[in-house]
């Protein structure tokens, strides 16, 4: 394969076991293995092992949702081109799926659809995940990972405005009015009521 459309260590990626329990660390809080190391591309590990290990290496955390691997939009869009692939939303964070999702069928009136393994998407994307937009890459070869430079600067935008975004989503409440300065004159309270009496 053109390790210029897919760089080395994605496939590596896509097939590692991640949340495992580490085994030197399996004692200590942070012991699950949620790391990959980009230089290395060998097994996950954990936080502990990040420190001693792979300090200054290029490295990105897994996370999970819904028993599924994911990662932040944010540090997988430095390193790849993930143009093509649906992102979601989740804990207020841009992610999107490593692996394809197995789904049920979709029904009449799903308007987008993964190319490769039929999921309903939400937007008009052409994969569902990395791995979908691989097989597609392997298929067709008529898109890429590989970051341009023109991209970067693109890249680097999406991320300053996804910022802004979300510091704006935090003012959708805005403070509430300071209450109105009390007036001399008393006000009334208005006629009380009270509920009736039960039989």
């Amino acid at each position: 394969m053109d390790t210029l459309l897919v760089p080395r260590w994605l496939e590596s990626l896509l097939s590692t076991a991640f949340f495992s329990i580490c085994r030197t660390h399996g004692d200590a809080a942070r012991s699950e293995c949620n790391m990959y190391c980009l230089d290395c591309r060998g097994d996950a590990f954990c936080f502990y092992c990040r420190s001693s290990k792979h300090k200054d290496h290029q490295v990105i955390q897994i996370r999970r949702s819904s028993y599924h691997d994911v990662v932040r939009v944010s540090e997988i869009q430095k390193i790849l081109d993930i143009s093509g692939v649906q992102t979601y939303v989740i804990n207020s964070a841009r992610v999107l799926f490593l692996n394809e999702r197995p789904q049920p069928k979709s029904g009449k009136g799903v308007a987008h659809t993964c190319e490769i393994c039929g999921r309903s998407l939400l937007d008009p994307f052409r994969f569902c995940s990395l791995g979908c937009k691989l097989v597609g890459i392997k298929r067709n070869g008529d898109a890429s990972f590989t970051l341009e430079p023109k991209n970067e600067e693109l890249m680097e935008r999406r991320e300053d405005e996804e910022l802004r975004e979300a510091s704006s989503q935090q003012d959708i409440y805005p403070p509430t009015p300071p209450p109105p300065p009390a007036s001399s004159a008393r006000r009334r309270k208005g006629i009380p009521h009270r509920a009736p009496f039960g039989s």
